[in-house]
């Protein structure tokens, strides 16, 4: 039955809700019958592009995803990989993009109040996010706004629940004016014996519902939202964003935890996208049972709640949980403890099927497998931009030199692509729980690892996430391909090994063979590199259709690298660390300017096939830091990306707690702003009291390395083999472009 005031489901209401006429007949054909207004509803949610994943399940598939350190990977809430001595670590990336822009403040909270809910569900505590962040030009009052909004919300919603951010990403690009991205990254500590899978299994045990009431926020973010392109009437969708509360979110991970050391929980998943449908399907789905709920003992905070209200609401900070039977006042007391509520709302029957009742009657008979996990799948056309070659054309020799290469540094540094991103992570909380040991600002985050008991181990975790967009859109494998290397090699510039991935592929409209075309490439350089770096990719999301009005987003697959280290005490960091050091460069020399932040900036141009990775170097180079770091040869490390040579070295002079400058010689032969501000991966700067001692491990590893310099002094200068510097500034000045990036935008 339907409940009064249903609309007639037909197939006209199940296009308004998404659904495809193909889609429609298979309910039919599934169900034998019309859907009432609630299984239509459900079908709308868990078919669509945001849980379903239908157009890119098939792509997933190649990505490696096994390791002897990976205990549990793709399908679960989190990946779960292991450090050693009985620990894992929990972790994944998702995107709040539409709602985020939307309603910035309330997006970007939500955001990260959902990536929480992922790790902790599987047992873990929360240690550490970060974020990745790409908006369109700050000159646009909009931007600015969005850009305020979002760090409100990122930061509020983090510091109040007493999780440190310790890292991240900022980006700013036209391609981003219709679309921004917020991407939110956590990761958490679990006792390998204390995983906790989502899983509706035991015949008869009690499903219950628990964490915050139900509301009537969030309706269809998973389907209507997150599903969809944007357009002229996006703004009306404002209501469909949810609202969180993080105190409340504290309570609740504190609570489930608390529940998790008993031995009372078989099962449990938090409600995210779609709700109370997908958590019981998945739940359901993942053990081969079903479920029967009884949707008049669903907690309400506001009256008059329909079944499909009840059903597809995304209200926050709310859990679904299967218990052991009998054992249903233990749970209900935990919870009563941080008064939060905790009720049996139905329970796990044998039958594979979903049944709702709503007021004694039934209103859902669904099975439950072709609703999760034999949902459409679809083999979308795909097609080669028209245009690609003619974007990856460079004639370098056509390109005119630069001019004045100190006065281009100080505009790559003053670019907030490039310039300092404090503005933002200064309004983060980067030391709550007391771990952190590498904040914001360097090329990974380090925190310390502390058991559940309070016990620190030397155990550090280091965790980085890159993407560049522009090298992705001019070659997506490419682009892909830098995203993981860059990741990893930021991860091991502080000593760590890179164990493994999650990433977060942010594309357009799928119904266009090009985006097809884009997110194919893309998914095969993401396994051809985190296969060949040993990096699995353990969890992730897939948002598509970041598009408005027909204008696509850049392909932007974000990656989050993890990585560990035995002993973190033995880390490197990114900035000069004191004088008198010798400055040794690790990889080769290129001469190419494609791609560029340089070529872009100075130039207005977006042209070139991107520098071609080499990953058997990157492999080679990220096991040679590890081992310099914990031997003490290296003092720092800093790896050469976004703006090239000259600007890593600027970089190293002025992101630590005190400036340091630098003397610098490098060789000719190369055309001098290549050299300077080309961007060839495989390049990492390190400081060292014994460059001969480095010099000799690299070479043992395949790795070139050569003295460039020396630390100390005010100025940075940068000095041809013979004639006068290219480069003589001083330091402060670098810092004064490169700190005041964002707040001159931002009219501070």
């Amino acid at each position: 039955m339907s409940a009064p005031g249903d609309p007639v489901v037909d197939l006209e209401l199940a296009r308004e809700h998404g659904l495809t006429d193909e889609e429609y007949g298979q309910i039919l054909e599934i169900l034998g019958r019309t859907p009432s207004f609630p299984e239509l509803g459900i079908f709308s949610v868990m078919w669509a592009e945001h849980c379903s994943y239908k157009s890119s399940k098939r792509y997933l598939k190649r990505l490696p995803t096994e390791g002897p350190q990976v205990l549990h990977g793709p399908g679960e809430n989190a990946g779960v990989v292991s450090i050693g001595d009985g620990l894992a670590v929990v972790f994944k990336i998702e995107s709040h993009n539409h709602p985020s822009f939307i309603e910035p403040v309330q997006g970007a909270a939500t955001g990260v109040g959902g990536i929480l809910r992922d790790v902790f569900t599987m047992g873990a505590r929360p240690l550490a996010n970060m974020d990745s962040l790409r908006f369109g030009p700050l000159d646009d009052p909009l931007h600015q706004h969005l850009l305020r909004g979002v760090v409100r919300g990122v930061g509020g919603y983090g510091n109040a629940v007493g999780v440190a951010t310790v890292g991240g990403e900022t980006t700013v690009h036209e391609c981003y004016r219709g679309n921004i991205l917020v991407n939110a990254f956590n990761l958490g500590l679990v006792e390998t014996d204390k995983i906790f899978l989502a899983s509706a299994s035991g015949v008869g045990n009690p499903v219950i519902y628990a964490g915050s009431k139900t509301g009537r926020d969030g309706i269809h973010g998973a389907s209507l939202l997150a599903s969809a392109e944007f357009d002229a009437e996006s703004e009306a969708k404002r209501p469909t964003v949810q609202v969180g509360d993080p105190f409340t979110e504290k309570c609740l991970i504190e609570a489930c935890l608390e529940l998790m050391s008993t031995d009372a929980v078989v099962g449990i998943q938090d409600m995210g996208a779609a709700g109370l449908t997908c958590s019981s399907f998945e739940m359901a789905s993942n053990a081969g049972t079903g479920i029967e709920l009884d949707l008049d003992l669903v907690p309400q905070r506001e009256a008059g709640m329909t079944p499909y209200e009840l059903l597809l609401s995304e209200s926050q900070e709310r859990m679904l949980l299967v218990a052991r039977s009998g054992r249903e006042d233990e749970v209900r007391e935990i919870f009563e403890r941080w008064e939060l509520d905790a009720v049996t709302v139905g329970r796990v029957t044998d039958d594979g099927r979903m049944r709702v009742r709503w007021h004694g009657a039934p209103v859902v008979d669904i099975p439950v497998d072709p609703v999760a996990k034999s949902s459409p799948e679809l083999d979308r056309p795909v097609r080669e931009p028209a245009d690609l070659l003619e974007r990856q054309k460079l004639d370098l020799a056509a390109i005119a030199p630069e001019s004045d290469l100190p006065g281009a540094l100080l505009a790559l540094l003053d670019d907030p692509n490039l310039g300092s991103k404090a503005w933002l992570y200064r309004q983060y909380d980067q030391l709550v729980q007391g771990g952190t040991v590498i904040g914001p600002g360097g090329d990974a985050a380090l925190v310390r690892v502390k058991r559940e008991d309070g016990t620190l181990t030397s155990k550090g975790i280091a965790l980085s996430v890159d993407c560049n967009p522009r090298w992705c859109w001019l070659d997506p494998y490419a682009g892909a391909v830098a995203a993981v290397a860059e990741a990893a090699r930021n991860v091991a510039c502080t000593g760590a090994r890179p164990l493994a991935l999650t990433n977060c592929l942010n594309f357009g409209n799928p119904e266009k063979p090009e985006i097809m075309w884009e997110f194919a490439e893309a998914t095969r350089g993401l396994s051809d590199a985190s296969r060949a770096l040993g990096t699995p990719v353990v969890s992730g999301n897939v948002s598509f259709y970041n598009e408005t009005s027909g204008s696509a987003i850049h392909p932007t697959p974000t990656v989050a690298v993890v990585g560990l280290l035995d002993d973190w005490e033995r880390h490197a960091p990114s900035a000069f660390p004191a004088d008198g050091l010798d400055v040794v460069l690790l990889g080769d020399l290129h001469e190419t300017l494609a791609a560029s932040a340089w070529l872009a900036l100075r130039r207005g141009l977006e042209v070139g096939r991107p520098p071609q990775v080499d990953l058997d170097h990157e492999r080679s180079l990220a096991e040679l830091l590890r081992l310099a770091v914990a031997d003490g040869f290296v003092a720092s490390a800093h790896d050469v990306s976004d703006g090239g040579l000259a600007v890593a070295l600027a970089e190293c002079c002025i992101v630590g707690t005190t400036t340091r400058g630098a003397q610098v010689e490098l060789q000719e032969g190369l055309r001098p702003d290549a050299l300077l501000f080309g961007e060839s991966p495989g390049r990492v700067i390190a400081t060292t009291r014994d460059a001969g001692g480095l010099a000799s491990l690299a070479q043992k590893h395949g790795v070139s390395a050569r003295r460039v310099g020396t630390t100390g002094g005010d100025r940075l200068t940068i000095t041809p083999s013979s004639g006068s510097p290219w480069i003589d500034l001083p330091v402060a000045d670098l810092h004064e472009s490169w700190a005041r990036a964002i707040p001159r935008r931002l009219g501070e």
